[in-house]
């Protein structure tokens, strides 16, 4: 990866809410899609952890979107990811995650408004106006208030019932506060996107997802001031330098690695495949609910997603099924995250039924009504993990996080196990990285970040056993 200069104009903007569930995601993937259309190069970002958001709004963009996240990465490590990826791009969009001040901590030092005084980016705030007409006043006074050094540079009022309630709207915005309303958009149910246990169903799951966004990016466009939102980018604060560099050292492909590419797996993080090409894998998309076996691949990836809601697809492809057990019986480095491991257990339950999995873990997993794991997590290393070049410092501890409604049961009382879980659930609230042979399977989802160089450990396992044999 070459190193850029950090020092680049930028365009740039922030879009917050003022708390969850406003319909700031929509309002993002709209414009990703309205500002394509119109000929821009929109950079996408997503505040915190999260997969499926990012993959509407890369999707809508057409340019992949990148996670910033306090908990996984330095803070200059989020400049720098910033400046590399949004150096090619006519003007780039961070949607938050939650509402603007809401964070882990008191003092808000992960939250959005943390994010937007590190980049120094313009924020928009997304309101939902349901209900509202002059109290939304006091609310946005309070929101530039609590906060001084935040700039909130612009307004977008979201479910608003009719013109009437609109024009009340604009007036008290207009008539007690400073900050423009750059748009109105309608409550219009055509707009939604069907939601699911962990938010909104995977753009890679949805056939319809292309004809949603351009209907979604088409009613932004005639409801959102394009103009006054790149003119408040245009006006973004220089951004922050940083000596960070995101360069890697590029090695030629020496190792295949398969990666199950497909509407049940479909939770990797865009910097994490880049950095398994970077340590010399070359990475080979198959599609666990149709291809009959395995690419020739000297390892094999099987991320997160939805298994459960393609379980039976997953069970009719015996074929597969077989394969993948025979090769990881055999040596096959593997490493599975969350509905990978889900997939490679014994059977899955979800709502009375059971399906039959790969059955290389001697384990079977059950679906909950609730989540069993979520949020951020803290691992340990213990001394079975397989993977080279881990730490020598026993204390040293890996952020990462986990949202699993499923729990695996009925393993061996002799189970190995590649983390101590110092934060979090994990498999058994104690422990997780299922060690098999030599796969790796674990609820923690982890991040190729400065913290945590997974993927080059990972190529380097692969590589290490396909020179044994």
């Amino acid at each position: 990866m070459t190193p850029l200069p950090t020092s680049h104009p930028m365009k740039r903007l922030l879009i917050s809410a003022a708390h969850k569930s406003s319909g700031k995601t929509t309002i993002c993937i709209g414009l990703c899609k309205a500002l394509s259309d119109q000929g821009d190069k929109v950079q996408p970002y997503k505040k915190g952890p999260d997969y499926i958001d990012p993959m509407w709004l890369g999707r809508a963009a057409n340019r992949a979107c990148y996670n910033l996240d306090f908990y996984t990465m330095q803070r200059d490590e989020i400049l720098a990811t910033m400046h590399h990826y949004s150096a090619t791009a006519d003007i780039s969009l961070i949607e938050g995650n939650k509402g603007l001040y809401d964070g882990l901590d008191l003092e808000g030092s992960n939250s959005n408004a943390a994010l937007a005084r590190l980049t120094h980016s313009p924020v928009i705030l997304v309101i939902d106006v349901q209900g509202m007409t002059r109290g939304i006043a006091p609310l946005v006074l309070g929101y530039q208030a609590f906060e001084p050094d935040i700039h909130i540079a612009g307004i977008i009022f979201n479910q608003i019932r009719g013109q009437r309630h609109e024009s009340k709207l604009r007036a008290v915005i207009e008539h007690y506060t400073d900050v423009p309303v750059v748009g109105a958009v309608y409550h219009d149910k055509s707009m939604a996107i069907v939601e699911r246990h962990l938010g909104l169903v995977p753009s890679n799951e949805s056939h319809a997802a292309d004809e949603r966004i351009a209907h979604i990016g088409q009613l932004i466009a005639q409801q959102v001031d394009l103009d006054s939102l790149h003119q408040i980018a245009a006006a973004s604060p220089t951004m922050p330098e940083t000596r960070f560099s995101l360069q890697r050292d590029d090695q030629a492909p020496n190792v295949r690695i398969a990666v199950a590419r497909d509407a049940a797996f479909g939770f990797y993080y865009p910097d994490d495949l880049e950095a398994l090409q970077a340590a010399g894998a070359e990475l080979v998309p198959f599609n666990a609910l149709e291809d009959a076996t395995l690419p020739a691949c000297d390892g094999l990836f099987i991320g997160g997603g939805f298994p459960e809601t393609h379980m039976a697809s997953l069970e009719a492809n015996q074929a597969l099924r077989m394969a993948i057990k025979a090769a990881i019986e055999d040596g096959l480095p593997t490493y599975a995250e969350c509905g990978g491991l889900m997939y490679l257990a014994r059977q899955l339950t979800w709502q009375e039924k059971s399906c039959e999995m790969v059955g290389v873990i001697p384990g079977d997993i059950s679906m909950h009504s609730r989540p069993m794991g979520r949020g951020y997590i803290q691992l340990q290393e213990t001394p079975d993990h397989p993977w080279p070049g881990g730490s020598e410092d026993e204390a040293c501890l890996i952020p990462g996080h986990e949202f699993h409604y499923s729990v695996l049961e009925n393993l061996p009382a002799d189970q190995e196990f590649a983390y101590h879980v110092r934060r979090g659930v994990g498999i058994d609230g104690q422990h997780d990285g299922l060690i098999y042979k030599n796969l790796l399977a674990s609820y923690a989802h982890l991040r190729d970040t400065s913290r945590y160089h997974w993927a080059k450990r990972f190529v380097g396992f692969v590589r290490a056993c396909k020179s044994k044999k």
